[in-house]
Parts: C-alpha cells; sequence; structure tokens
C-alpha cells in the first residue's frame, strides 16, 4: 500500500506507462525477427521496412535508446544485403 494518494497516482500511470512500452518493445521484437527468419530477398526488404518502422517507433518513444535503434537497423539492414 502506497503512502500518499500522489505515490499511488504514480503507480498507476508507471504501471499504464510500463504496458505501453512492453507492447511496443515485443512489436519491435517481433518485427525484427521477421526479418531474420526471412528466406528470399523481396520478404526481407518487405520485413525490413516494417522493422525499422518499429525500432523507429520505440526510439521516438524512448523505449530505446537512438543509438540502439541506429544499431539495431544497421544489422537488420545488412543481413538483407547479405540474402541478395
Amino acid at each position: 500500500m502506497t503512502n500518499s494518494k500522489q505515490s499511488a497516482k504514480r503507480l498507476r500511470t508507471s504501471e499504464r506507462q510500463r504496458l505501453q512500452n512492453k507492447a511496443i518493445r515485443t512489436a519491435m521484437r517481433t518485427a525484427m525477427k521477421g526479418v531474420l527468419k526471412a528466406e528470399s530477398s523481396e520478404k526481407g526488404k518487405s520485413a525490413l521496412v516494417q522493422a525499422m518502422k518499429r525500432i523507429d517507433k520505440a526510439a521516438k518513444s524512448n523505449v530505446i535508446h537512438k543509438n540502439a535503434a541506429a544499431r539495431f537497423k544497421s544489422r537488420l539492414a545488412k543481413r538483407v544485403a547479405k540474402l541478395a
């Protein structure tokens, strides 16, 4: 139990934000796995577009750091280029 109304509200808001962050992070990781599992170059390219969109969204909402986002995008792009 919390000691004040302020801390009770903070607990509610932080739990709500945690669930939103979890959803964004999960969607990002799923999109990244789609790129890694792609067999052909065209499937990889279409999956890469979706993954980059999800990574940018996660970085914009501070779920991941912007440098981590750049690293993920770079590694995925290299992976797709290797398929071609």
